[in-house]
């Protein structure tokens, strides 16, 4: 049903689409939540900002590029999704929506956020992917409660020291940007549950069996010259991800000393000593 009615409004102007689209949402909806993703819109329906008790919002796939400061009212809104629309820049009326836990800017074209985003202390999951961003913005590490970060298909070279203050942070995703060394700052972060670093230029992995919370590593799609050794449990993906990820040294031993005895049995037996002669 969805894909038919965007299939109708892509042929009505976008001011005729947007009037269309949201016509009949004048009253709250009962579950509190509205969904405009993939409408046409051009410019945000200011008599949403009416709905006090909205929760979720989500304006994705849209052709977005402002919000008005009346979005600002809704401040009981706890997801807001704005990821594939326009956005040059995170418009600050975001950054007033204090209740927010989930926040999706992916696939835009941002190359920084506000410090005022530091103002989301609820915030635990934020979705970054897909923007112009050649650094994390360091505002992210003062999102103290932040759980999951998406900060895939970047330009990212490096990740900042302070984001190992994130104490509550289990999931990292950092796929298809341009790491070229494995970030120093993850291996501080032993509750991180998930590390993906797929798709990057990484040719060489530290050992991250001390990680002692970490349950998945994903680093396919790098040059590598070694898989990442992690402890018993651990799952990766990756080349040589089926190999033994970190030896039981007592094992190596016991195959060395029979390796030993192997060898010796094997050696050619030298000749008794002849008797001597009597001269």
């Amino acid at each position: 049903m969805g894909n038919t009615i965007r299939a109708l409004v892509a042929f009505i102007p976008a001011d005729r689409c947007q009037n269309y689209v949201v016509r009949d949402l004048r009253e709250m909806p009962l579950d509190k939540m509205v969904d405009l993703s993939g409408s046409q819109l051009r410019r945000f329906p200011l008599h949403v900002c009416s709905f006090r008790e909205l929760v979720k919002l989500y304006l994705s796939d849209n052709h977005l590029n402002s919000l008005p400061p009346e979005l600002g009212q809704l401040q009981n809104l706890q997801i807001l999704a704005l990821d594939f629309n326009n956005f040059k820049a995170l418009p600050q009326v975001v950054c007033t929506l204090k209740q927010l836990c989930i926040l999706y800017l992916g696939n835009n074209k941002l190359c920084d956020l506000p410090s005022e985003l530091s103002l989301l202390q609820n915030l635990r999951t934020l979705w970054i992917e897909a923007n112009c961003l050649t650094q994390l913005p360091e505002v992210v590490c003062e999102l103290s409660l932040l759980k999951t970060l998406h900060a895939g298909s970047n330009a990212l070279r490096l990740l900042p020291g302070q984001l190992q203050r994130l104490q509550e942070l289990r999931t990292i995703w950092l796929s298809g940007n341009r790491l070229t060394d494995f970030p120093a700052v993850l291996l501080h972060m032993p509750f991180l549950e998930v590390i993906d670093v797929d798709q990057n230029s990484i040719r060489y992995f530290p050992s991250l069996a001390h990680l002692s919370s970490l349950k998945l590593v994903i680093y396919d799609h790098n040059p590598c010259r070694n898989a990442p050794k992690v402890a018993k449990g651990v799952r990766r993906v990756g080349r040589w991800a089926e190999e033994t990820p970190e030896p039981d040294p007592r094992k190596a031993r016991r195959y060395a000393l029979v390796r030993e005895e192997s060898q010796e049995l094997q050696a050619p037996v030298p000749p008794p000593p002849l008797p001597p002669t009597n001269s």
